[in-house]
């Protein structure tokens, strides 16, 4: 089958398409015959690599997959062959007290694909058969594998972490990125007051689209105080820091008394240096966050179906440009997500 893969780290350049052997589906998977995937930034550190990874080569990314279902391997069953299906990527290899309580995502036997796992960057792919949910009619496939990490990422962290509510306030440090632009959307639907942080006037545009009420230029203020500003010096609720090193500290500055920092990626570095004064003074709260449980992936598609959270789509290219598709990824360029179609 075709593919794109990498056999050794680093930049875009280690990125090929050509030809792999077919997967073969074990006991309790599923065969699925991609027809989208869309990338994430993640595809792009684990093609970097970092220390302690060390994976099978070669490695085939991609998180986000909708395809048909093409077959079954011994003793599993699910949908007809032909159904139309998304995938949930976290993958549970083996039991524990986590897996039993329905918290998935937090096992030391959970597995991401595309990451542990060879993902969804070629024409098949073989996952546990009850990871698969079907797509419903009027959904095409693109639209279907947009939004299933970003989902998922943003349906935990603002849900489950966060613990988000009705007439709280959030602060989203930048508008552009696939889980950043769906969880615009997310908390307007909790009902929360969200602030969107982001670099050009179009991303401004945009965020506001999506449901911001108030959209900040970092690259033009300093956007810590101009929160302290709009929220007559009180702060916001919570703070969705994707970003790391860079923005931490203003990220806690920007927090109101009690308030909580969700934690859920590192684009500008995974080390930074923070003040604890602004932890004890303001008696704030950092929260870790990522991926999530069966349940949260079914919650979150949940409301992609009914048209409540809609994918933010930059474009579509065909797998064979998939190095491209990398390239543009890592200029950090695009609003929303970048999709590969087969």
């Amino acid at each position: 089958m075709k593919a794109l893969y990498f056999d050794r780290h680093g930049g875009p350049e280690v990125m090929q398409y050509g030809d792999v052997p077919d997967p073969r589906p074990g006991p309790g998977e599923a065969l699925v015959q991609v027809k989208a995937v869309a990338l994430n930034h993640l595809d792009l550190w684990v093609r970097q690599g970092w220390p302690g990874l060390a994976l099978p080569k070669p490695h085939i990314g991609g998180s986000d997959v909708a395809g048909l279902v093409a077959g079954y391997g011994a003793g599993a069953n699910g949908q007809a062959l032909g159904t139309r299906v998304v995938i949930d990527p976290g993958v549970v290899l083996g039991e524990d007290e986590w897996t039993r309580r329905g918290e998935e995502s937090v096992s030391p036997h959970y597995h991401l694909l595309g990451e542990g796992l060879r993902g969804g960057c070629a024409e098949y792919v073989a996952v546990p058969a009850r990871n698969l949910l079907p797509i419903p009619d009027g959904i095409d496939f693109p639209q279907a594998a947009a939004p299933i990490l970003v989902g998922l990422t943003a349906w935990r962290m603002l849900v489950k972490r966060a613990q988000l509510k009705a007439g709280e306030s959030v602060a989203i440090v930048g508008a552009g990125g696939g889980v950043n632009s769906l969880s615009i959307q997310l908390a307007r639907y909790l009902g929360a007051t969200v602030y969107a942080i982001t670099s050009t006037a179009e991303k401004m545009r945009k965020a506001q689209e999506l449901g911001a009420d108030c959209v900040i230029n970092y690259r033009e203020e300093d956007w810590s105080k101009k929160l302290y500003q709009l929220t007559g010096k009180r702060g916001v609720d919570v703070v969705v820091d994707n970003v790391g090193q860079a923005t931490l500290n203003s990220s806690m500055r920007a927090l109101a008394r009690g308030g909580r920092a969700v934690i859920v990626g590192n684009t500008s570095g995974p080390k930074a240096e923070i003040d604890v004064r602004f932890i004890f003074s303001k008696q704030i709260s950092l929260i870790g966050s990522t991926m999530g449980s069966h349940q949260d992936f079914r919650d979150v598609m949940e409301l992609v179906w009914a048209g409540t959270l809609k994918p933010v789509i930059d474009r579509i290219m065909p797998l064979s440009e998939g190095r491209a598709a990398h390239e543009l990824l890592a200029a950090g360029q695009q609003f929303g997500k970048v999709v590969l179609q087969l």
